[in-house]
């Protein structure tokens, strides 16, 4: 039985034949469920994602927004009314025709999105300039018909969304909005879970439908694949004017709201934190987000059980007390060495294994999930050793990721194309214009992911590297899942 436990793939060799086989025999989603595209989120991940959703909703809390929940469905008639949103998602929507046998006067759709759904009810809600800002956010599922292939997690038809929706005063409010979500972003997916990326301002033909001006988070993979973690919007006043969303202000002028959307990617984060910081063993969990970060292991024999149960009873006391998530693996038709390799492969960050030589000798054995390295401390260090230790695993995995950020450069479109072999990001002089970018896609399945916000990378006599007409701009080209 142990045997199944472990993984026959490994990482460095075939990340995606890996990736499938861990989230399978660690029993994070499956895939069975029938309907292309939809998995079922087992325990595990559904605990991950509860403790990611926290962090980025008790950060959003914090900044001033406030939860709420909206239907799943849109009707057709919402969903039109912005011209460049509705042919944006056109391809992508799940359409409800039918209530048993009676047709729908109206047809909905599963929200895709939902700009379409808040908005007309902002119009309703918001009158004058003391209701501004309002900073609402959800969380829940999300439905587009996804023609790539699908991956479980990372590309999927249903998929686990926070999506904000906020209505200011000015466009430069909004602005301001758009980098306090950055910030937030950057607070939990970073700070917390360890996972690196860049953010990119994406070109006019990729923005968000509907939007001003769209800006990515994106992460490297291990296979060289970039994976979008989430993205912020300024919508400007285009959905204000649409669903006439308008307060009157200190000087009784009615004028139409700036509005903004941030959506980060609940489910694609738990990829993120899965293919990223796993190894040949399972997963490896940043302790932040673990539903388990220590678990107990007890090791006996027939004459020593009830002092080494006592003994186990008695940490796992103590680290309760701390308010860390600790489990005692008291299971008795499972050997020891059976244990440690389950407890590896869900990735749980620290173990103890306590035996009757510990209890002898006031010693307690650790081991570490990342490096494996085992280490033996006096029962009375306990505490800080565990404190410590959990801020070290963090701090090393997010280490570990940001070796993962290759970004390289090339001048030109032979150079390009072979530096596209290595994966990650290349960073090119371009002259975006969508011509250039279409033809790349067709010519080299890469696209332009965007222009890097924040930092000014400037151009001096560059040519594009695809057209070899004149540069406006650096761009980070990838392919991407």
């Amino acid at each position: 039985m142990s045997e199944e436990l472990g993984l026959t793939v490994k990482k460095a060799e075939d990340f995606g034949k890996w990736y499938l086989e861990v989230i399978k025999k660690a029993e994070v989603v499956d895939t069975r469920y029938g309907v292309k595209g939809f998995q079922v989120f087992l325990p595990l991940a559904t605990l991950i994602m509860k403790e990611i959703i926290k962090s980025f909703e008790d950060e959003l809390e914090h900044k001033g927004h406030k939860p709420i929940m909206f239907p799943t469905v849109i009707p057709e008639s919402s969903l039109k009314k912005e011209a460049e949103h509705i042919k944006g998602f056109s391809s992508e929507v799940f359409w409800i025709t039918h209530a048993g046998k009676n047709k729908l006067e109206e047809k909905f759709c599963l929200r895709p999105t939902s700009e379409t759904a808040f908005y007309p009810l902002y119009s309703i809600w918001i009158r004058s300039h003391l209701q501004l800002p309002l900073k609402l956010y959800q969380t829940g599922s999300m439905f587009r018909y996804e023609t790539k292939m699908t991956k479980p997690l990372l590309r999927s038809r249903e998929f686990i969304f926070i999506e904000t929706h906020t209505a200011q005063k000015t466009f430069e409010d909004a602005e301001k909005q758009v980098k306090e979500d950055m910030e937030v972003f950057e607070k939990v997916t970073k700070e917390k879970l360890g996972i690196s990326f860049i953010l990119l301002k994406k070109p006019k033909w990729d923005k968000f439908p509907g939007a001003e001006d769209t800006y990515a988070f994106e992460t490297i993979m291990p296979d060289g694949k970039i994976l979008q973690l989430g993205t912020t919007h300024n919508l400007g006043e285009k959905f204000a004017k649409v669903f006439k969303i308008k307060y009157i202000d200190r000087d009784k002028e009615k004028k139409h709201v700036n509005q903004t959307c941030f959506g980060p990617g609940m489910s694609r984060i738990t990829g993120a934190v899965i293919g990223i910081h796993g190894d040949d063993k399972g997963l490896i969990l940043p302790p932040v987000i673990a539903p388990t970060q220590i678990v107990i292991v007890p090791i006996y024999t027939a004459n020593t059980k009830a002092k080494v149960m006592e003994k186990c009873g008695e940490i796992l006391g103590r680290i309760e007390a701390g308010g860390y998530r600790v489990h005692l693996d008291d299971r008795e038709k499972y050997t020891p060495g059976f244990k440690f390799h389950e407890w590896e492969l869900k990735g749980v960050p620290l173990r103890i294994e306590i035996g009757p030589i510990d209890i002898e000798n006031r010693k307690i054995t650790l081991v570490r999930r990342d490096f494996f390295e085992r280490i033996t401390i006096d029962e009375e260090k306990l505490e800080e050793f565990i404190l410590e230790t959990l801020d070290s695993i963090g701090f090393q995995l997010q280490k570990r990721a940001n070796e993962l950020m290759l970004i390289q450069d090339a001048k030109d479109y032979k150079n390009l194309k072979e530096k596209l072999k290595a994966g990650g990001f290349v960073r090119i002089p371009f002259c975006m214009r969508e011509s250039c970018a279409k033809k790349l896609k067709n010519e080299t399945t890469a696209e332009v992911r965007g222009t890097l916000f924040g930092k000014t990378e400037k151009l001096t006599k560059d040519k594009c590297a695809v057209c070899a007409n004149k540069a406006k701009e650096m761009v980070y080209v990838a392919k991407a899942y």
